[in-house]
């Protein structure tokens, strides 16, 4: 498979993409682990159809230790045992702020509810972040149908 646009060839792009990158930093390593921040963004790809980004966010997981037993259930979450409610939690709000369109209220108050549950102001704006940040390189990716299964492990960090 062919990009339409090789994003990684344009200056643009390249600069668009460090800076967004960038903005990542904010939250990366801060209050959130970052096991739960791969979760949020490999769910929130899935939806999307971006193999690219589900391509090097479950084989950045694994290089930092996440199982692959909770890799492959990411997709199925609600009815895998393997994940916590603060992680639960946060793949609600991960799909509820990834499907906007699919509900006139965005985030349901159920879902914000058990965010509030289970994270403080600062992992809330952690996770609000990443679930922005996400869908952001998941357009880039999908519209520019950059394929999947060539990245390793820190290629972009």
């Amino acid at each position: 498979m062919e990009p339409r646009i090789n994003l990684f060839a344009s200056e643009l792009a390249m600069k668009f993409g460090k800076r967004i990158v960038n903005a990542s930093q904010v939250y990366l390593n801060g209050p959130v682990p970052n096991s739960t921040m791969h979760l949020l963004e490999i769910r929130a790809s899935q939806i999307n159809g971006c193999g690219f980004c589900v391509d090097m966010h479950t084989k950045d997981a694994a290089a930092e230790g996440e199982t692959s037993v909770r890799l492959n259930l990411i997709a199925a979450w609600r009815e895998a045992t393997v994940f916590t409610d603060a992680e639960r939690a946060a793949l609600a709000l991960a799909e509820e702020g990834t499907r906007l369109a699919d509900t006139h209220q965005g985030v349901s108050d159920n879902t914000w509810a058990l965010v509030r549950k289970h994270y403080d102001d600062e992992q809330i704006a952690a996770l609000i972040s990443a679930v922005a940040l996400i869908n952001a390189f998941n357009r880039m990716n999908v519209i520019a149908r950059m394929p999947a299964g060539g990245y390793e492990p820190g290629m972009l960090h």
